[in-house]
């Protein structure tokens, strides 16, 4: 029978085991809520995430990863005024800065400043005086605003807005309104017509052209609209093309509309050297391209409904991958070499020989590599008339691929890899090119420079 003092000893053991447990509860839980992400941090780095650089040796949307959606625009300069041009650039510049920063085309306190109020405000404080900016320094809803304000409270949505320049800027109708013809670079050359080309005038060429990608739709469109306003009466749209690409696993590659992986064979744009070869523009170059890089822009109209039709084993043969792992032919992963010397048991190539990946591959093409980012467009429905049999003629999907390459020269890049695809590719009976252009596109800008600033300052010598 236990005594008192018994029982007072087991009621303090108790007390202590109880005790201690709590104290390790509480060492557990601190130890958890430690190891927690910290609130304020993760939102830090999300939006640090939501940002592409601008400013930087290279122009941003060439090497970024991909973003989800795309609004390119082609330009017509209608100005005689090369300082309007440069005034124009500067403008553009200054805004997509902003842009892609998060912020307004313009600050919220200044009316819209379209190229002639910039070259005022140029010409005040070269003369040391300070900037009119009109009647309207503070914010005046009764003028137009400096930013149409669709974008206000959006995340930038990781915008990149590239810049590509024209032969129309060196040269259009055999004038040299801007006294550039010189500097225009020998690797802009005119794009020859391939056979199957339909292009049309009026989705074609330009004198300025604006890549806006972004992970958001309105971001990507906010841009070019705002680039718009501020060329009034120096440049005019000439034509735009709209584009998305699937959201994919992290690393993987995006599908196009033929469900097929597109752009695997792609050189990596986190491997310097590749980018250097292959992408960016060096010595041979002239000294404002150098570090930019030359873009082929190609829409290109699919005809999906003639596709439908086709076996996946057809489809497949045209396209040198399998469908749905998008391995080559005879592989079993999607980034294994392709096997070009492969054959079967009849002696025939595993890769046909006009399958597309091989009059594409590096290995067919004396090595000649491009930048591939693909989008996707759905522009609706138009009647069209297909090119190969069974010839039919009616309401088809008006959508496809507006492919973009970067490159370092278009002649030994996509005009020497589409010269034999044009003519060989069993892909051709699917697919129509029907406008596009080539774009210079310089070099990046450091702070307080404009895109392109270098090929405007006199030559040494």
């Amino acid at each position: 029978m236990s005594t008192d003092e018994d029982k007072r000893r087991e009621q303090r053991r108790a007390f202590l085991t109880r005790a201690a447990g709590v104290a390790a509860a509480a060492v557990g839980s601190s130890a958890s809520y430690a190891r927690a992400p910290d609130p304020a941090r993760s939102r830090a780095e999300s939006a640090r995430s939501e940002f592409e650089p601008f400013w930087g040796a290279h122009q941003s949307g060439i090497a970024t990863p991909l973003q989800k959606h795309l609004y390119f625009a082609a330009f017509d300069l209608t100005t005689s005024k090369r300082e309007e041009v440069t005034s124009l650039l500067r403008a553009w510049t200054e805004a997509a800065s902003r842009m892609t920063a998060g912020r307004p085309a313009q600050p919220p306190e200044r009316p819209l400043n379209v190229v002639g109020s910039v070259m005022a405000r140029e010409a005040a404080t070269a003369a040391g005086e300070t900037p009119d900016y009109g009647p309207n320094t503070k914010a005046d809803t009764s003028s137009q605003a400096g930013d149409s304000g669709e974008a206000l409270g959006l995340s930038p949505a990781r915008l990149t807005l590239t810049f590509g320049f024209g032969a129309g800027l060196f040269v259009k109708d055999s004038e040299d309104r801007y006294g550039l013809a010189a500097r225009r670079p020998a690797a802009l050359v005119d794009l020859p017509k391939f056979p199957g080309d339909q292009l049309v005038a009026e989705h074609t060429d330009g004198d300025l052209a604006v890549q806006a990608c972004a992970d958001d739709p309105q971001v990507a469109f906010h841009a070019v609209r705002q680039l718009a306003r501020l060329a009034v009466n120096v440049a005019k749209l000439r034509w735009a093309q709209t584009g998305f690409t699937p959201s994919t696993i992290k690393g993987g590659t995006p599908r196009n509309l033929m469900g097929f992986k597109d752009g695997t064979s792609n050189p990596s744009i986190t491997h310097p050297a590749e980018m250097a070869r292959y992408v960016w523009v060096g010595n041979e170059g002239p000294e404002w391209m150098r570090g930019g890089s030359y873009l082929v822009a190609r829409r290109i109209r699919i005809a999906l409904e003639h596709w439908d039709r086709m076996k996946v084993a057809f489809q497949e043969q045209t396209v040198g991958r399998q469908k749905y792992s998008g391995a080559p032919l005879g592989q079993k992963s999607e980034f294994e070499p392709l096997n070009l010397e492969a054959v079967d048991s009849d002696g025939n190539s595993v890769i046909p020989e006009n399958s597309h990946v091989r009059l594409a591959a590096a290995a067919s093409n004396d090595g000649a590599r491009i930048l591939r980012r693909p989008y996707s467009y759905n522009d609706g429905v138009n009647v069209t008339t297909e090119r190969w049999p069974p010839w039919h003629q009616g309401l088809e999907y008006d959508a496809g691929l507006f492919f973009l390459a970067y490159q370092r020269d278009p002649r030994s890049g996509f005009i020497k890899l589409y010269e034999r695809m044009s003519r060989f590719d069993m892909m051709n009976q699917f697919v129509t090119h029907v406008g596009g252009g080539l774009f210079a596109c310089p070099a990046g800008a450091r702070e307080g420079e404009f895109i392109g600033q270098h090929m405007f300052e006199p030559q040494p010598g």
